[in-house]
């Protein structure tokens, strides 16, 4: 049981659909939840279908087959191991089978009593095409089982047997009854038998006539050593219909038991199929390849779906973050337009301003220059011209005699040497240039003005 985390056992009626799910845990299977369901309503897809988890949570599907489809026999086999029972039954199937054996589904179960050095096994037979069908109406419900069971099996499974005797499990619909009927001599299940009766009038008579006939068959095969004891298992309302009709005298006794209710007996089979011990299936090969077939690409089409969805979903996140930058910088952009206007005509003030700022300075620069040559020109040297060139060097233009040239350098070198608020008024005086002109010499000073805030 170890193998499934849970199991869900379905059986199939025509009023109605019964759905258990258990859950395995502490090596047992425990119920968890009922479902009933008609016929044409679906069934819970979240209990019935099989996913992704499923790859590692597993979980058994068991349907219930209608007992009134099938055939059950029982055989006496050589005990042995479970590849050669499958064998020896196999062998026998012509002889069991009441249809041809390419026509049939059948598997087996081995009882855990024994007689000897025999092992009995009761041996379930079905109609494939009564399977298929069954199997096509699961299929339309969602529901694809990994076993097919027969629930009587268990219940006969849940039967105390303490001696010898017949055991009878009937049940009933609107317009006839059934009953299979188990035979225990011995130690060991000797016939199994499944009976259907007629209307209500004629059921005693057809149920004694058919046992009577069992009785003798089991006198001529030699098993029936004792007078048979009868054991009816069935729920009270329908074992005061079933018990007067086993009565054939007044002193006969009928042991009467209480049969096991549906979600003990689908517990029983949960716990029975789980099983570890290897096992048959009446679910046909190929049925059973196509479910897990299924399954995978169920798995795959999932899986590329759900990449399909999370590549749409990046793609729909690129997208909608694009468009919201977008949206931001269109937004950016026209506040953008809306403020160039004032820009331009921030910078047309500032261009103005540095304009004003640089007339200023180079008022303030030549008043300066004026002041310096005024004070700090010797009085052998006579001015004739100060002006700027491009507002950047000052030229300072002069006359003096043929011995007094030495003046015209040390003037020079006293204008690179003037301060003016902490900061030299030039950043670069050249050499002075002198002309001879007759007697007089023609002097030209160049200063590079250092432009810096005179104010």
């Amino acid at each position: 049981m170890a193998r499934w985390h849970s199991c869900n056992v379905l059986y199939a009626g025509t009023k109605t659909r019964q759905l258990w799910q258990f859950h395995a845990a502490n090596g047992d299977f425990t119920l968890n939840r009922e479902e009933t369901r008609l016929p044409a309503e679906p069934l819970p897809p979240k209990i019935v279908n099989k996913e992704w988890h499923n790859l590692w949570n597993r979980t058994l599907n068991i349907a219930w087959l209608p007992m009134d489809k099938v055939f059950l026999r029982v055989v006496q086999l050589p005990a042995s191991d479970f590849s050669e029972t499958v064998a020896m039954v196999e062998f026998q199937l012509e002889k069991l089978s009441p249809l041809p054996v390419a026509q049939i589904v059948w598997g087996f179960e081995l009882l855990p009593q024994k007689a000897g050095d025999l092992q009995t096994a009761i041996v379930v037979i079905a109609a494939r095409n009564f399977v298929e069908e069954f199997l096509g109406q699961l299929e339309g419900q969602g529901y694809l089982a990994d076993q097919l069971e027969v629930p009587f099996i268990d219940q006969l499974f849940a039967s105390k047997i303490e001696e010898d005797g017949v055991w009878l499990y009937p049940w009933s619909s609107e317009d006839s009854a059934s009953c299979l009927v188990a035979w225990w001599y011995g130690g060991a299940l000797r016939n199994l038998t499944l009976m259907h009766l007629g209307p209500s009038e004629n059921r005693a008579h057809l149920l004694r006539e058919q046992l009577a006939q069992m009785t003798w068959a089991g006198e001529l095969e030699g098993w029936l050593t004792s007078r048979p004891r009868w054991h009816l298992v069935a729920e009270e309302d329908l074992a005061k219909v079933w018990e007067p009709m086993l009565r054939t005298d007044l002193d006969q006794h009928v042991d009467l038991a209480r049969p096991v209710n549906g979600p003990q007996l689908a517990a029983l089979t949960a716990r029975r199929v789980a099983a570890p011990a290897p096992r048959t299936n009446l679910l046909p090969p190929e049925f059973s390849a196509r479910y897990r077939q299924q399954f995978i690409d169920r798995l795959w089409m999932r899986g590329v779906g759900a990449l399909v969805l999370l590549y749409l979903a990046g793609v729909i996140v690129y997208f909608g973050t694009l468009e919201y930058f977008k949206f931001n910088f269109r937004k950016i952009e026209k506040e953008a337009r809306a403020r160039q206007a004032e820009y331009s005509e921030a910078q047309k003030l500032k261009a103005r301003m540095e304009v004003l700022r640089d007339q200023l300075d180079l008022q303030y620069a030549a008043l300066e220059s004026w002041k310096t040559a005024a004070e700090m020109m010797p009085e052998e040297l006579t001015l004739e011209s100060l002006s700027f060139e491009k507002g950047q060097n000052l030229r300072i233009t002069g006359t003096t005699s043929l011995d007094d040239q030495a003046r015209v350098t040390a003037f020079t070198e006293e204008l690179s040497k003037v301060v003016v608020k902490g900061q030299p008024l030039f950043s670069r005086v050249a050499l002075p240039s002198m002309t001879v002109r007759g007697a007089n010499v023609v002097w030209t000073i160049v200063a590079e003005l250092k432009r810096t805030d005179l104010r």
